[in-house]
């Protein structure tokens, strides 16, 4: 499994007067190649549940593993080495850096890791760039790119590190609906061409219908887990 959670809980400000539960018991599994949507309304937890899978924050209790990696008990230098060898993240705002290249903010992730990209790296990075149709402005800084233009590049950076597993918080939400849906077709092309497990966090039905597979939250619990052609049938009843 890429990804396994068994009963994650998350509390904030615990046991004082403005503690909040934010995660109940969570369990799950995502296996490689799975393309999964999070779902749920404004203050479900999707967010909180993200940042704790990501590794960028950290559960109360219960146990999570990244390929098979216990995180609960490694040091914070443990966690970033993990999550840069084994999670890509793309995230609704592009988070790219306006005074570098578009190929150089592909290759960032590999730069904080080590330095200098090489030949391979280099390469890799300009293929991806090929990839989701931005060869002809590898050299150009970001800021003259469009908004779905940066978001393939967002994508791009995701997957340059080739890890087993990409997480996204609404990378669609500031595209219009034709942009939305060439943003979200990359991500099923990547996830059946590169096998890497995907976990989009959206609000938009139409794309996470797209999704095989649709968890949904509500209050911090998951209450539906399943095919996502079921799922609006399903949670109509609960």
């Amino acid at each position: 499994m890429v990804l396994q959670l068994d009963k994650l809980n998350k509390i904030f400000n615990a046991g004082t007067p403005l503690e909040n539960h934010v995660l109940h018991d969570i369990s799950l599994q995502v296996s490689p190649g799975e393309l999964v949507a999070l779902v749920g309304a404004s203050g479900s937890g999707k967010s909180t549940l993200l940042n704790v899978i990501g590794l960028l924050d950290v559960s109360s209790s219960g146990e999570l593993r990244i390929q098979g990696h216990l995180t609960q008990g490694m040091s914070e230098q443990q966690r970033t080495q993990l999550r840069s060898e084994s999670i890509g993240f793309v995230f609704q705002f592009h988070h790219l850096i306006s005074a570098f290249s578009t190929l150089d903010n592909v290759l960032m992730p590999l730069m904080l890791r080590y330095g200098k990209p090489s030949a391979e790296q280099t390469a890799y990075g300009e293929y991806l760039l090929n990839e989701v149709g931005l060869t002809d402005y590898m050299r150009q800084p970001t800021n003259r790119l469009s908004g779905g233009q940066q978001q393939r590049v967002a994508i791009a950076r995701a997957l340059v590190t080739r890890p087993a597993l990409v997480l996204a918080d609404e990378p669609t939400g500031n595209l219009d609906t034709q942009t939305a849906d060439e943003v979200f077709g990359l991500f099923e092309r990547f996830n059946i061409e590169h096998q890497c497990a995907i976990v989009i966090v959206t609000h938009d039905t139409r794309l996470s219908s797209r999704c095989p597979r649709t968890i949904r939250l509500t209050d911090g619990r998951i209450v539906y887990d399943g095919a996502s052609a079921d799922s609006d049938g399903v949670n109509a009843h609960l």
